[in-house]
């Protein structure tokens, strides 16, 4: 689920490309992530990613993160020291990451506007949704990449997934962990730390196999709320929900949209009646009943939903949004969830 908060226009300063030139210039023959300052082996890097193809002159020094996602992967390969800002948070950041977290400038809580984003000279710049690098977000790709800016946007937002009709999109093709992975371990590679990008896939890989180790909900029905009362955003099939939902064998009750988070009436809602609610926890106050405790609220006095049998026997699995969110914290609420189902005694 998307941050909908509206930024300023790119400007256009000559001085700042220069600027950014020359930063780029500086790292190519100073500080390239070489032990002995010689250009990192195997750069300049190429890649392609979500139909671009974005050159890498050398590790990046400065890099800015406009995605709690992408974020927390580079604090998850040890890289704070090289990341000059981020933005974009809808939750505490992933525990275990607090310290790393703290050294870097958070430049924005929502999406900062592209001024903010070239104040910190950035060298590369990451993100996890198409849509925050694009028009109506921070700035389009293109505007950065002229500015000598090379630009990053996770795989699980653009493989299988159609980002042209507005809103937060629709899955062509279900989401796997795999795009998930190869985020990680393409990440890695810029930074060139490719080793530590093998060990973090490869923690996430034991994670997800000791969450679903003889686990069977094949009798369950989820549904999972991101955020809003009044038109609330709910999973649909294919997306960071269908990965939890598919690994556990349960059942997602609006597996029959493609759309990643439709809007749907609570009156449909309650005629499907699902086991379970997987509730997002946020910590932003964009919209409506964003922390769980304003969603239960809602869902406990609400006419519609309080006749429903999760809610009156308060089946409710709690997840922060990154968790609902195509990121390496997918791997949190399938753990969340599977343990949730096996206390309400709805999974072997």
């Amino acid at each position: 689920m998307l941050s909908t908060a509206t930024p300023a226009p790119i400007r256009t300063a000559a001085l700042l490309a220069a600027g950014l030139l020359l930063l780029t210039a500086c790292g190519e023959g100073g500080n390239t992530g070489a032990a002995d300052g010689k250009k990192a082996e195997g750069f300049p890097l190429t890649l392609k990613n979500c139909g671009r193809t974005v050159t890498v002159k050398a590790p990046p020094q400065q890099a800015v993160s406009v995605d709690q996602g992408s974020t927390e992967i580079l604090l998850s390969l040890g890289l704070a020291d090289r990341l000059a800002g981020t933005a974009t948070w809808s939750d505490p950041v992933m525990k275990g990451l607090e310290k790393a977290n703290a050294g870097v400038e958070r430049i924005s809580e929502n999406r900062p506007s592209s001024e903010k984003v070239l104040d910190k000279e950035p060298d590369f710049l990451s993100a996890s949704f198409a849509s925050t690098l694009a028009k109506g977000g921070v700035a389009p790709r293109e505007q950065f990449e002229k500015l000598g800016v090379p630009t990053y946007v996770s795989p699980a937002d653009c493989v299988g997934k159609d980002n042209s009709g507005g809103g937060d999109g629709a899955r062509t093709a279900p989401l796997t962990m795999d795009s998930v992975y190869t985020e990680v371990r393409e990440l890695s590679q810029v930074f060139d730390v490719p080793e530590r990008g093998d060990a973090l896939v490869k923690k996430l890989r034991a994670r997800v196999e000791k969450a679903t180790d003889g686990i069977d909900a094949s009798d369950t029905s989820l549904l999972y709320w991101f955020s809003d009362s009044k038109a609330p955003y709910l999973a649909g099939c294919c997306g960071a929900p269908g990965v939890i939902t598919k690994e556990l064998g349960a059942k997602n009750v609006f597996d029959d949209t493609h759309d990643e988070w439709p809007q749907i009436s609570w009156e449909t809602v309650a005629d499907r009646n699902p086991d379970v609610l997987v509730i997002g926890d946020l910590s932003r106050t964009m919209q409506t009943a964003e922390s769980a405790d304003k969603k239960i609220e809602f869902l406990e006095s609400n006419p519609v939903t309080k006749t429903m049998d999760a809610v009156k026997n308060r089946r409710y699995v709690l997840l922060s949004g990154q968790a609902m969110n195509p990121t390496i914290r997918t791997v949190e609420g399938l753990e969340r969830v599977a343990a949730g189902l096996r206390d309400f005694g709805l999974a072997g």
